[in-house]
């Protein structure tokens, strides 16, 4: 795999990353915005995630009903995401049929209509949405870890938005948040696959360096102050299951120390998968999985990095034993945090955490769609060159690294515990 991309800053603003990839005759095109939750203030919540939601609706020249049948007609897929610091928007296409994806995506950067009557249908679907997330105990536990996590910062709320906003945000909320985000010295292009790199760049200059650039983008800026204790909440809901969930200060993803702690991550739980279309590798070797799952402490147990561009924070995820209380559960986990932050890990049990952390990174970076993802990905939160070196630097991570990290960042007086627990039999 070759990471030669051309990079192009068009006379509006418009990053474009381009990289030729003939395995193939398939083409990724991908348009990311600098927008996400963290850009939504106190009663607006949510917008972000229901601005996406309001791209697929059409404009004049691509009516709703034909986008659809048209891509699919074509052999093509695509989707979008809203997440805490971006939304983007990707097509993967026949490579003789991305001439649609380009200017479908032209199009919506300035021309979606946000009807009346399709913004009521869709406040429907995304309250409905809302609804039946409140319904998994791990969202109701993972919302209100996060709502006490960040008081101040914006990641404060979950990117799907609270439901008070969900039914107060209007039409022109919408229209206005579209237009201030949308625009092209806001976005980033970025497009492999079986293409030229001057055809490529000269198309995309016919469709998208006429739309004009926007002001500069408002951006809020709320530091977390220093968590001073440890907080613990819990949370009750129907079920028959208790969960855990166990989040510390996480740095963000150009901290020096992120890479450290992907290893760790590795070698704890299990690595993590920083790309949302890679695949997954077994757990069952990692220490967490043998001290907990094989000892009959927790059913299950997770940990989730996360690539953000402000400090996060780091989740482990415990389905409790039936057997158990969530404070033994909770022990077992804590004894095994301290053995890290007591004793070197061995050299090769550090390789071998490195290896599956590079496995499931490699994993997430090889087909066509995938390399179109990373090069836009990264632009969000850092630039090309973080992906690149992401091997490298994590090859170089060694057992006093480890052991530094995890004394640094899994302290209990900057943690937050949330139970859950069930308060009837019934599913």
């Amino acid at each position: 795999m070759t990471n030669q991309i051309t990079q192009v800053v068009l006379k509006n603003g418009l990053k474009v990353m381009l990289k030729e990839i003939h395995t193939a005759p398939i083409i990724s095109s991908w348009v990311w915005y600098r927008v996400g939750s963290k850009d939504e203030t106190t009663g607006k919540t949510g917008i972000s995630h229901w601005v996406e939601h309001m791209q697929f609706k059409g404009t004049k020249k691509f009516p709703a009903g034909l986008l659809d049948k048209a891509i699919s007609r074509e052999g093509g897929s695509w989707n979008a995401f809203t997440f805490l610091d971006w939304t983007t928007y990707f097509e993967t296409m026949p490579a003789d049929k991305i001439d649609l994806a380009l200017r479908l995506e032209a199009d919506r950067m300035k021309n979606s209509l946000f009807n009346e009557e399709e913004v009521a249908s869709e406040r429907t679907v995304i309250i409905s949405e809302r609804e039946g997330h409140e319904n998994e105990p791990m969202f109701r536990l993972g919302e209100a870890i996060q709502q006490t996590a960040f008081r101040v910062h914006p990641y404060h709320h979950e990117v799907i938005g609270d439901m008070a906003d969900l039914h107060t945000i209007t039409r022109e909320d919408l229209y206005r948040h579209y237009r201030t985000y949308y625009v092209p010295n806001n976005a980033v292009m970025a497009v492999a696959g079986d293409f030229e790199t001057k055809s490529m760049l000269k198309r995309i200059k016919e469709l998208f360096e006429k739309i004009p650039a926007g002001k500069p983008v408002p951006r809020l800026k709320r530091v977390e102050p220093e968590q001073a204790g440890e907080v613990k909440l819990s949370v009750e809901g129907p079920g028959e299951t208790t969960y855990l969930q166990v989040s510390y200060r996480f740095p963000n993803a150009t901290h020096k120390d992120f890479f450290s702690l992907a290893v760790l991550d590795s070698l704890l739980a299990g690595a993590s998968n920083l790309n949302m279309f890679g695949g997954g590798i077994s757990h069952k070797t990692s220490r967490l999985y043998r001290a907990l799952v094989d000892k009959e402490f927790a059913v299950s147990i997770s940990g989730g990095a996360t690539v953000t561009i402000d400090p996060f924070v780091y989740s482990f995820n415990l389905t409790v034993h039936p057997n158990r209380t969530p404070e033994e559960t909770l022990a077992a986990l804590d004894a095994e945090l301290k053995k890290i932050q007591e004793e070197l890990a061995s050299p090769e049990e550090i390789a071998r955490a490195i290896k599956q952390a590079r496995a499931i990174f490699a994993y997430g970076s090889e087909n066509i769609t995938n390399q179109a993802f990373w090069m836009g990905f990264a632009e969000m939160f850092a630039t090309y060159d973080w992906f690149i070196t992401y091997l490298n630097k994590l090859a170089k991570v060694t057992p006093q690294e480890i052991q530094r990290v995890a004394l640094k960042y899994f302290q209990p007086k900057s943690r937050v515990v949330g139970t859950y627990i069930p308060t009837s039999k019934e599913a």
